[in-house]
């Protein structure tokens, strides 16, 4: 079982001297995340590729942009990354935790240490390095199933968006939402019975780092957390609803399941429906 907390800051890093450096940054309009590692990363950090190693590929449009990888692929990821099964690893990105918190949640979900660095790289005030970095030792990373009660497939979404006592959060930012803007997405709006829960909310504006416990707890109440018996989270391709998942363990919450197709499956799906406006 994970025995970090799922958020650290830059002053934390003393505490976990030997933990990985993840550099996760990636970026939805396609520019390169390893030319902007290359450009200046942390010390010793490796890079995760989100594309090739957090991610599935060639399978179903209503599966989504982003499915989690097969857990031997994950693993073996992981393993020539220098992760092992014995790493603690502090992913960071620039943009909040947006990707990076995709890693620290697959991790954290199968019981390795991995929390998401707050602030990310902005706050490094020590000299980075260039280049491509150092080749990692490739350790052993023993393949763990997926906890499948920490996910939520499409039916039991659909479901739960409409029922009195439970919950979907749409962590994509309010105008995707709604269906003002249509970024990437096969169809505009959100799945019905939805509640819009952008990422970018869980985060202090005037710091870019995560919000305080309580002023997380709150947020989430509002948006019926507490009055729900059931929690899940989607956003376009499952990468930056795993925002809303740490945000909610920082803030003692009980966990929420991640829909991982997203609303890039679902909107994939012609078979499912589509809502427009600002929703409940």
């Amino acid at each position: 079982m994970t025995t970090m907390p799922p958020i650290v800051s830059i002053d934390d890093l003393a505490r976990y001297p030997d933990a990985v450096l993840a550099d996760v940054r990636w970026y939805l309009d396609g520019h390169s995340g390893r030319d902007v590692y290359e450009s200046g990363h942390l010390p010793g950090a490796v890079f995760v590729d989100l594309e090739r190693d957090l991610a599935a590929h060639g399978l179903a449009p209503e599966a989504g942009r982003h499915p989690f990888p097969e857990p031997e692929d994950f693993a073996t990821a992981m393993g020539s990354l220098g992760i092992g099964d014995d790493s603690t690893v502090i992913a960071y990105d620039d943009t909040g935790g947006m990707t990076a918190g995709r890693l620290a949640v697959m991790l954290r979900m199968i019981g390795r240490n991995a929390a998401v660095l707050d602030g990310g790289i902005q706050l490094w005030h020590g000299e980075l390095m260039t280049g491509s970095g150092a080749i990692a030792e490739h350790l052993i990373f023993t393949p763990c199933e997926w906890p499948v009660d920490r996910f939520a497939d499409a039916d039991q979404v659909a479901a739960l968006a409409i029922s009195a006592d439970g919950l979907v959060l749409d962590a994509r930012a309010h105008q995707r939402f709604t269906g003002q803007a249509t970024i990437i997405d096969p169809r505009p709006g959100h799945i019905p019975g939805a509640v819009s829960a952008p990422w970018s909310a869980t985060l202090d504006p005037s710091t870019a780092k995560f919000a305080d416990a309580a002023e997380l707890r709150q947020h989430f109440n509002n948006l019926g957390v507490s009055d729900s018996s059931s929690v899940v989270t989607y956003c376009g391709s499952g990468v930056s609803a795993c925002m809303n998942i740490l945000a909610m363990e920082q803030a003692g919450l009980p966990p929420a399941r991640l829909y991982v197709a997203s609303f890039s499956g679902w909107s994939g799906d012609p078979r499912r429906d589509v809502e427009l406006g600002t929703g409940r």
